[in-house]
């Protein structure tokens, strides 16, 4: 069953709340990655803080796909870093990234597979003065950190949410952003964005080869 969230009264600008807003429940994230990245896409990620709530709506995720993923951080099986991917589904595996960005995965799949999604871009609805394309901006603008690791993302301080927006969204997907590292994996499409938003990440240009 979906939970109701009271956000009735707020009135919000650009890809403001449509009509009841219910939080995602975990059924929801008890998927795979591939199937639940999709479906993040037009879902808002709401942040309860002391200011007021922080609200974005999803625009890009990736998806990864566990131990057998080069890119995946559970590649490399379970680590005090990685615990919580490997925990239940629909909990936060948050890391940092260069020691000072802060970055969101959403756990899926069952317990113990490893898989989770990665939050890439928000764009602004309440609370935030600015789209967020990148992982980094996206916590940076939600004031997610360090202190979110494993936090239940059905709970009431940090959750997602559908509202009555069209959840038919014209999605496109790629590969992933920074992965070149990963081999064959760098090159598999588990990126999910709502094509043409303009809250979107700009992919990197390639570097062409010496001649």
């Amino acid at each position: 069953m979906l939970t109701p969230v009271n956000l009735a009264k707020l009135r919000l600008p650009g890809d403001a709340i449509q009509g009841e807003c219910r939080k995602l429940d975990r059924d929801f994230y008890d998927r795979p990655a591939t199937a639940v990245a999709p479906d993040l896409l037009g879902r808002l990620l709401i942040h309860a803080t002391p200011t007021g709530p922080h609200i974005g709506r999803i625009v890009e995720v990736e998806a990864y796909l566990g131990p057998g993923d080069l890119a995946a951080h559970t590649s490399r099986g379970r680590t005090a870093r990685t615990r919580a991917m490997f925990g239940p589904p629909g909990h936060a595996y948050v890391y940092l990234i260069y020691g000072m960005h802060h970055c969101i995965n959403v756990v899926t799949g069952p317990e113990g597979s490893g898989t989770a999604v990665l939050l890439r871009a928000l764009a602004p609805v309440s609370g935030l003065d600015v789209a967020t394309n990148g992982p980094g901006r996206l916590c940076k603008a939600m004031n997610i950190t360090l202190d979110h690791y494993g936090i239940d993302l059905c709970g009431d301080t940090l959750w997602l949410a559908r509202d009555e927006a069209p959840t038919h969204v014209p999605a496109a997907t790629s590969p992933r952003i920074g992965v070149d590292y990963a081999g064959e994996w760098a090159e598999k499409p588990l990126r999910y964005y709502i094509d043409g938003h303009p809250a979107v990440s700009r992919r990197p240009a390639k570097k062409r080869s010496a001649r």
